[in-house]
């Protein structure tokens, strides 16, 4: 292990923090290679009889048959009604592979906006789970496409993992890559002013990215770097630390060309109609989590009450400004509710060991800051999700873009089920379940910049295809990989059942069921023979 604080020169842009942090024994995950599941891509596929819920908002329509040839949708046929048989004559013909989808829904694959493909301070907590962890999760879940908010990894890693799920050459989503912009971060701070910030853009951009992640910067750098980025077509998000709203906040970014706001801070900044800076108490510490997350619940509190005046002129403005909100409602569901999220159905099969380990009570980890976690906070809390779902909801209302998002891997969130998670966090706060597969499909193809090729089920994209045993649009619990809990009546017992029965990626078909299996293995042997301690020694009090 090194003390090492700055990458050598020569390191390629991106690629600095992981350099400094793997010197400090944190390295990234070895990247997969090589595809163990799915079937396909086909020259011709044919998915049967399917109800089609496209990803627009329309409402559902069946009985349909899909064509896909070579990993794209030709033809989209309806081939008679409901309730009658079909006649054989309307339907294309035989596939090489077909799908049967009588009974059964089709949406287009889910994007989840904001992602960490594993991270490098779970080292901390000894052998981190492997990709193939995470990919697998996702692809099980339906989410075909994820937006890489960070690249911790580092950018070379995450572009070739990109390539080879592009190629099919690994069991994986589609990877956006956004670069973490190395200035005013707690780990790596090279960029000091715009020039150095331009000259980075240009760096990035050069060997590919996707995008830029932002985490706060000063002014001036950060207006020049969100200047530059436009220029050479880079996306851009961001979370707005609570070190830069003294200067800033999230409609200041946006009326600078940011592209994406990441979760909620910045937001009720620019609502301020008591304060300029949020009151903190003479104790507060930013590297202290819990007082960090203490002092978070309240900056709604100090803004302009929903469906106030200033509330509405906030979100007209950013309406004029085309800006998205990634809220990540899900991720900080502990907070509301600790016991919640440290209890959940499928932690005991689904959650490696070392995120376990990562997850409980520490201050040295991000996110681990139970220790002294109150009833107040959560009571908080409850009011903070509140305003901040009515703000997003009122948001979407009025014709923005809302997406759902996990951040996982924090928090006791575990990808694929935080995403589910999220998508009834939007439900609760006020989305039609209509409004809400769109917003996790069409509407999150936009922010990326993907709307021509995925989020919709429409002749001449790309096969991302979710096939569901169950209809999404009555109950987002089906989706989980875990399933819902429901009375056989015939048995008089409960029983747990799954809807997600296939998902599709870039042609390749994938059995849902076989990725949890081999998700459930990699947990297990994390766990070694024990078992997960949700009660932390609580007998012995």
């Amino acid at each position: 292990m090194s003390n090492v604080i700055l990458p050598p020169p020569g390191t390629p842009a991106g690629d600095e923090e992981i350099v400094v942090m793997t010197a400090r024994g944190m390295p990234p995950l070895a990247p997969a290679s090589g595809r163990d599941r799915g079937v396909g891509p086909f020259p011709r596929m044919v998915l049967r009889g399917a109800t089609v819920i496209d990803g627009t908002g329309a409402p559902p329509m069946g009985p349909i048959d899909i064509v896909v040839e070579n990993g794209r949708i030709t033809q989209i046929v309806s081939v008679g009604f409901p309730g009658l048989p079909i006649d054989p004559e309307r339907r294309p013909p035989q596939g090489d592979f077909e799908v049967d989808c009588h009974g059964k829904w089709v949406t287009p694959g889910f994007i989840d906006s904001h992602v960490h493909i594993g991270h490098f301070l779970h080292a901390s907590n000894g052998e981190q789970a492997p990709v193939e962890y995470v990919y697998k999760l996702w692809l099980a879940h339906g989410i075909t496409t994820v937006r890489d908010m960070w690249s911790a990894n580092g950018l070379g890693w995450t572009l070739q993992q990109k390539a080879a799920s592009e190629a099919n050459e690994i069991t994986a989503p589609r990877i956006m890559a956004y670069a973490g912009f190395p200035s005013n971060d707690e780990f790596l701070n090279i960029i000091h002013t715009p020039e150095e910030g331009r000259t980075w853009l240009r760096g990035i951009a050069e060997r590919g990215a996707d995008g830029v992640k932002f985490y706060g910067a000063s002014p001036a750098i950060f207006k020049a770097a969100l200047e530059e980025s436009k220029a050479l077509g880079l996306r851009t998000g961001c979370h707005h630390p609570q070190m830069a709203l003294s200067r800033l906040n999230a409609l200041t970014t946006a009326s600078w060309g940011l592209t994406s706001t990441e979760h909620f801070y910045g937001v009720p900044e620019a609502m301020f109609e008591r304060t300029s800076i949020q009151p903190y108490p003479a104790n507060y510490d930013f590297m202290d989590e819990y007082l960090r997350y203490n002092s978070s619940s309240q900056n709604f509190i100090h803004a302009a009450e929903p469906g106030s005046t200033k509330w509405n002129e906030t979100l007209d403005r950013f309406l004029e400004l085309d800006h998205t909100f990634v809220p990540t409602l899900a991720i900080l569901e502990a907070n509301r509710d600790l016991m919640r999220a440290r209890r959940a159905d499928w932690h005991d099969k689904y959650t490696h060991k070392n995120l376990w380990d990562f997850f409980e009570p520490q201050r040295q980890n991000h996110g681990s800051y139970w220790f002294q976690w109150s009833t107040r906070n959560e009571v908080e809390w409850k009011e903070h999700f509140r305003r901040w779902s009515a703000f997003v909801y009122d948001y979407m209302k009025k014709g923005g873009r809302v997406c759902p998002a996990s951040d996982a891997g924090f928090l006791y969130q575990i990808d694929g089920f935080c995403f589910i998670r999220d998508l009834e966090w939007f439900q609760e706060a006020g989305f039609h379940p209509l409004e809400i597969i769109r917003a996790a499909t069409m509407r999150a193809s936009e922010l990326m910049g993907l709307a021509d090729e995925i989020g919709t089920v429409e002749v001449g994209k790309c096969a991302d295809l979710l096939v569901h045993q169950e209809n999404p649009l009555g109950d987002l619990k089906f989706l989980y990989g875990t399933g819902a809990l429901r009375l056989n009546d015939a048995t008089g017992r409960s029983e747990w059942r799954r809807g997600l029965q296939y998902t599709i990626r870039n042609g390749v078909v994938y059995d849902t069921a076989e990725l949890l299996a081999d998700v459930r293995e990699i947990v297990a042997q994390s766990w070694a023979g024990a078992n997960i301690d949700t009660l932390l020694g609580q007998d012995n009090v």
